[in-house]
């Protein structure tokens, strides 16, 4: 993990292609057959995709009109869509860079598949910035505001999502070209105003060193690899170890395995486990991602995570609602049954996206906890599955 953690690996980066190298050499060392890497093409931070949706946001605030408030909502429904990576229309159409995935495969004891076990982790480091070490300027803290406007009481199972503050500004705006506002179109262009400046900020900031997140997710599937290699899980389940890249600039290592692989996969006798962040506190698992309108996981999925708790000998984890994105909700998109497992402290991961997120910052401890519930919860699932 500290050999990954000394990589700058900014997603699609020269850096992020030597992790994917590293990776594979890892899988092979833990006994994974068939390990290569998987070059793709996705930009270098969420900005490329994001700017574009902000300024058309700005232009519709000085439009107005019904114009002003159709290119409003239409900017809104393509960032919301993007943002969950439904659709992401403009990634052929702005600037990019060199990704790649690392994939290797334990064949199935016995010989013939009948089931697949898909481990994730993203490989990539996100970039800093002055929105993430100041998280009150990119809109954390505006689920809780926007509850106690309803007369709510603050959720400690629901994170804050940068998105929440620019898709607020986007429907204000629409708001004041229906309703001839210009108080409220000059209100959301200027939180866009502030969103394209932040994001921009990022976009320059350098990358983190990235050990909670996600050199630990990469850890743990090569130890899990490692330990299904030498116990191996019931006959006819086959792993396949997925390490991915440019997670952290909209999940575009997962889409492109998706895309070329993945697809093939029977939902109904697949698992995607996906290990995420996990040295930041207690186990969690994702119920759903986005705000708003967010992206939800299905209960049935998640139910073999408290199963997998059961048979570990654990409490079952807790389940978040996520306000940003992990690359298993491609996988829900996708129609597989998928979990994303990660690990919080309280409502929040610690030095998320900050230079300070070093490896002796990593709880251990949590990690430890978080591969006992994923064993757990892949030998369950193997087992009850035979």
């Amino acid at each position: 993990m500290q050999a990954l953690a000394a990589i700058d690996r900014g997603s699609a980066s020269p850096g992020e292609l030597r992790a994917a190298e590293w990776g594979a050499g890892r899988l092979r060392e833990a006994g994974a057959a068939g390990v290569r890497t998987q070059p793709f093409r996705y930009q270098r931070t969420i900005a490329e995709r994001g700017v574009p949706h902000l300024a058309a946001g700005l232009a519709a605030a000085r439009a107005g009109g019904a114009a002003g408030a159709a290119l409003a909502a239409a900017a809104l429904v393509s960032f919301e869509l993007d943002f969950g990576g439904r659709v992401q229309w403009l990634r052929k159409l702005v600037p990019a860079g060199d990704g790649a995935n690392a994939i290797g495969r334990l064949p199935a004891p016995g010989g013939e598949a009948r089931r697949t076990l898909v481990l994730v982790a993203h490989h990539d480091a996100a970039h800093t910035g002055i929105g993430w070490r100041n998280p009150e300027l990119i809109g954390y803290g505006t689920g809780d505001r926007v509850r106690a406007l309803l007369g709510r009481p603050p959720d400690p199972d629901t994170m804050d999502s940068p998105s929440t503050a620019p898709k607020l500004a986007f429907a204000a705006i629409a708001a004041g070209g229906m309703l001839g506002s210009r108080a409220l179109r000059a209100a959301g262009g200027a939180v866009l105003a502030a969103s394209v400046a932040l994001s921009l900020d990022v976009a320059r900031s350098p990358a983190v060193p990235g050990a909670s997140d996600n050199a630990t997710g990469v850890a743990g599937v090569l130890a899990l690899v490692e330990r299904f290699a030498a116990e191996p899980l019931d006959e006819g389940t086959e792993v396949i170890a997925l390490l991915t890249g440019a997670e952290e600039s909209g999940m575009g290592g997962m889409a492109e395995w998706l895309r070329t692989e993945g697809a093939a996969l029977d939902p109904r006798r697949t698992l995607v486990l996906g290990l995420d962040t996990l040295g930041a506190g207690e186990p969690i698992v994702v119920r759903a991602e986005g705000s708003i309108v967010p992206w939800r996981y299905r209960s049935e999925d998640l139910d073999w995570a408290d199963r997998g708790a059961a048979r570990a000998g654990v409490e079952p984890p807790r389940r978040v609602q996520l306000g940003g994105w992990t690359d298993p909700l491609l996988a829900v998109h996708a129609g597989l049954p998928t979990i994303s497992l990660l690990s919080a402290d309280g409502n929040r991961f610690t030095n998320y996206h900050q230079p300070t997120d070093t490896p002796e910052r990593v709880d251990w401890d949590s990690v430890a906890a978080c591969l006992h519930l994923a064993e757990g919860i892949a030998r369950e699932w193997s087992g009850a599955t035979a």
